[in-house]
């Protein structure tokens, strides 16, 4: 909490004393017109937008991939914020530019469009909260709504194209055209409303990329208000702006860079940390517990012909446990396959013969780590309980997809079965419940006395 505490005030000061900074260069230039320098150079010019649209591809790609792992609805936002105004540059600037042709009216006002719909969602972004479920089909909508979305929006300007306000000043003015200025006072309103977002997003999660993301804002605002007062000539003009712009962009790369990797590597640790211990807690130590009970009841007089049995009980079954540990562990972190994994303990599993248990893995599933250690321990759960509950000489296990895209787990015996009404109060049914739960997956069980068990998972799509 403290170190939050002066985070937060680290940024508020940088954000006084940039501002600051900012706001007097913005005075000096309109206070001494003779400092608004501009330059007639279109490379240069298709190099800073060039520059400006890669930062935003690439802080995007990691946005994107932050939502992939975490699911945050505000990763969502931000990745297509900044995946919409790079393809509109790209589409809109950059590339009627290669082709040697000048900028029209309709492809400028429709860069200027998609910017300020990206500036959009990222300003809203802040301030969305909860967790996206289907995190790959998010990611595959969200880039073709954008898409259609910025064709549409090209289609439209361009059959208006002749009622666009102009993009640049008027020789002799030094302001810009109405509509112009409209349209960046909106960008910049955008602006402030995203450092607003991420610094309250800063002040309420400490998320260090929300502190980059408000510093770049601020001199976005600033890039906007400085094309406000002192707008390019020219479609081929750079301007004070632009430099802005420029530094804004690779501040947040800089910032989404460090703090997504830094994010990312905290939580593989904190998840790793976390798994192993349950690992350890649901299984190994359950058994070493047992074996330490017993031996203290030997040491306490107890007749070895009494504790002798269960003792030796206790420790083969800490062994076995030790052995699906590592087996689990293994799997999930990538030195074993999963289906390897799998398949060596069901061997070890119906080695003395007492069930017969059927293997079956479609080998065109995808499981992500996560996945893996969660459907290992439910089917050793499942399994387990066929074992010692149901009576069964036959099990199968199916782990699959159906033709519509949806992943399953199946597990069936031929056992006793039980009444429904106790589908839910079983311990190892509760264990596999939240197992399933903790992937974003649901559970099912159907059984029937004299009529076998069936448990079902289907996986997060």
């Amino acid at each position: 909490m403290e170190r939050r505490r002066t985070d937060l005030q680290a940024w508020l000061w940088g954000e006084v004393v940039l501002s600051g900074l900012l706001a007097a260069s913005l005075a000096l230039f309109l206070a001494y017109p003779a400092l608004r320098t501009q330059y007639d150079r279109p490379q240069l010019l298709l190099v800073l937008e060039t520059t400006i649209a890669l930062a935003g591809v690439l802080v995007a790609l990691l946005a994107a991939l932050r939502f992939s792992v975490v699911g945050s609805r505000t990763d969502l936002l931000l990745a297509a914020g900044f995946l919409v105004g790079s393809m509109s540059t790209i589409a809109f600037a950059i590339i009627p530019a290669l082709d040697g042709g000048s900028l029209d009216r309709a492809d400028g006002w429709a860069a200027l469009v998609g910017g300020i719909a990206a500036q959009g969602l990222v300003a809203i972004a802040p301030f969305l909260g909860g967790r996206s479920r289907a995190r790959d089909r998010a990611l595959r909508d969200t880039v073709l709504v954008a898409a259609i979305a910025l064709v549409g929006a090209w289609l439209l300007l361009r059959a208006h194209g002749g009622d666009l306000p102009a993009l640049t000043s008027l020789p002799g003015v030094g302001h810009a055209p109405a509509g112009l200025a409209s349209a960046l006072a909106v960008q910049a309103l955008l602006d402030l409303l995203a450092v607003v977002g991420w610094g309250r997003r800063l002040a309420k999660t400490g998320d260090d990329l929300a502190k980059w993301l408000a510093l770049g804002f601020t001199l976005q605002l600033f890039a906007a208000l400085h094309l406000v007062f002192t707008p390019p000539r020219g479609a081929n003009y750079v301007a004070t702006g632009d430099f802005l712009r420029l530094l804004a962009s690779g501040l947040i790369l800089v910032g989404a860079w460090r703090a997504i990797r830094s994010a990312e590597l905290g939580r593989a640790i904190a998840e790793e940390r976390a798994r192993v211990a349950r690992e350890i807690h649901d299984g190994l130590a359950q058994y070493l517990f047992a074996v330490t009970t017993h031996a203290q009841m030997l040491a306490s007089g107890t007749p070895v012909e009494e504790v002798g049995p269960p003792l030796k009980q206790a420790a083969a079954l800490a062994q076995q446990e030790a052995r699906f540990a590592v087996l689990a562990l293994s799997s999930a972190s990538g030195t074993a396959s999963f289906d390897s994994a799998l398949r060596r303990y069901v061997e070890f599993l119906t080695a003395d013969g007492m069930l017969d248990v059927d293997l079956e893995i479609d080998p065109a599933i995808r499981l992500a780590p996560d996945e893996q250690i969660e459907i290992f321990r439910i089917v050793q759960e499942g399994l387990g309980n066929v074992r010692r509950h149901a009576n069964a000489t036959r099990a199968e296990v199916v782990i699959g997809q159906r033709p519509s895209g949806e992943r399953f787990v199946a597990i069936e015996d031929d056992g006793e079965g039980f009444p429904p009404d106790l589908a839910t109060t079983g311990h190892g049914l509760r264990n596999m419940r939240d197992r399933a739960s903790s992937i974003e997956g649901g559970f099912s069980v159907r059984s029937t006395p004299g009529r076998g068990t069936a448990l079902e998972v289907v996986l997060r799509t």
